[in-house]
């Protein structure tokens, strides 16, 4: 009886690996089908995933206001202590979007139309500059006027132009999102807020049915462990950027530098990036100042950026993210370098927290290792 199911086994496992190797010469033999409809199912699926990604950003929130609601002394606000906190926290964020569409928006929308329209006559203008220098500055070396020359060839009229520009935002927006796909997202976002304990018992369950004990304990601790990272990280750079968007904007519009609140937020924006986002927001804010209000002035927007971004780096940033991430600033800047090289902006701004998790999976790694030579004895 046992040859015959030791025979059956072996010829299931070959019916399936000649099944496998099928399928797989089919994919390559179909690849640009195959990537088409892997394109089409993420093109499905993206309101959920964006549905997703909301829930997970305001779960925090809504715990909060459920622990309150359920202190409250009315047995109604009791028992549905989780859906007013999920209404709160929508209502909420409703009321802020409201507020920055009516004044913030506008302001922002207004100088970004300005800048566009001026970019031609700014390049017209730092283009004379650059050929009514003298002949011993530091910019009429060879390689720099190589680099001017290339410059001076491309007609920035064609790129800069306001309806061309908003005809590729609204083409590229359309393409990422539609008013339905928003709508799903929402409801995504509110079901899977009100429903995440039925949905993480059913998780858990599935995990217990499909892994040993030991592995599921593992997947826990490890889920644990990245979730949390994850949040703290992404929710503490968000609060952090828009902290320093708002100081740097309130200095800037101070110092009468022009489109202060827009390069304020694009600070803030940027600062987002561990290391880099920083330095390369500054240095793009200096050269547009440089243009629209003189070296004087891009010199102390210079000086105000950088003592406002100490005062971040040192006061404000280590109080909201405090040493959650407990990584070094060369692991940092390592993740940031091959996250940016290989996945762009949004690799440098996913990069520390999925470098944070690998490091706490090379470290148990080390540990069982280490720990199962002391036990054998080698």
């Amino acid at each position: 009886m046992n040859e015959i199911k030791s025979h059956w086994k072996k010829w299931v496992y070959w019916f399936l690996f000649a099944v496998a190797v099928i399928i797989v010469y089919k994919a390559l033999d179909n690849f640009s089908d195959v990537i088409g409809a892997i394109g089409t199912f993420f093109e499905v699926i993206t309101p959920f995933l964006a549905g997703i990604f909301i829930a997970y950003l305001l779960y925090l929130p809504c715990k909060y206001f459920e622990k309150k609601y359920k202190k409250a002394k009315v047995k109604f606000i009791n028992k549905k202590a989780r859906v007013l906190g999920v209404a709160t926290v929508y209502v909420i964020a409703i009321l802020i979007i409201v507020l920055l569409t009516m004044f913030i928006f506008p302001i922002i929308f207004e100088s970004i139309v300005d800048l566009i329209n001026n970019i031609p006559g700014y390049y017209e203008t730092a283009i004379d500059k650059l050929n009514h220098l003298p002949e011993d500055s530091f910019w009429n070396s060879d390689l720099l006027n190589q680099i001017i020359e290339s410059i001076k060839q491309l007609d920035l009229k064609q790129f800069f132009q306001f309806d061309k520009i908003m005809a590729y935002v609204s083409g590229a927006l359309s393409a990422v999102f539609s008013i339905v796909d928003i709508f799903i997202a929402l409801i995504v976002s509110i079901y899977i807020l009100v429903e995440r304990s039925e949905i993480m018992n059913f998780l858990r369950k599935l995990a217990t049915a499909i892994f040993p004990k030991r592995t599921y304990n593992h997947l826990g601790k490890y889920f644990d462990n990245s979730n949390t990272i994850f949040f703290k990280f992404i929710a503490s750079q968000f609060i952090d950027a828009v902290i320093v968007g708002i100081l740097v904007s309130i200095a800037l519009t101070i110092m009468g530098v022009k489109y202060g609140i827009v390069l304020g937020f694009f600070i803030g924006l940027f600062n987002m990036i561990p290391y880099f986002g920083a330095i390369i927001a500054t240095a793009v804010s200096a050269i547009i100042t440089i243009i629209t209000g003189g070296l004087s002035q891009a010199i102390w927007m210079l000086i105000v950026v950088i003592i406002l971004q100490q005062i971040d780096a040192n006061i404000i940033n280590p109080k909201i993210v405090g040493k959650s991430l407990k990584i070094s600033p060369l692991l940092v800047i390592f993740s940031v370098t091959v996250g940016g090289a290989f996945f762009g902006v949004l690799g440098m701004f996913l990069a520390v927290p999925v470098i944070a998790v690998v490091k706490i999976l090379v470290e148990d790694y080390v540990e069982y290792k280490i720990s199962s030579r002391e036990k054998s004895g080698q």
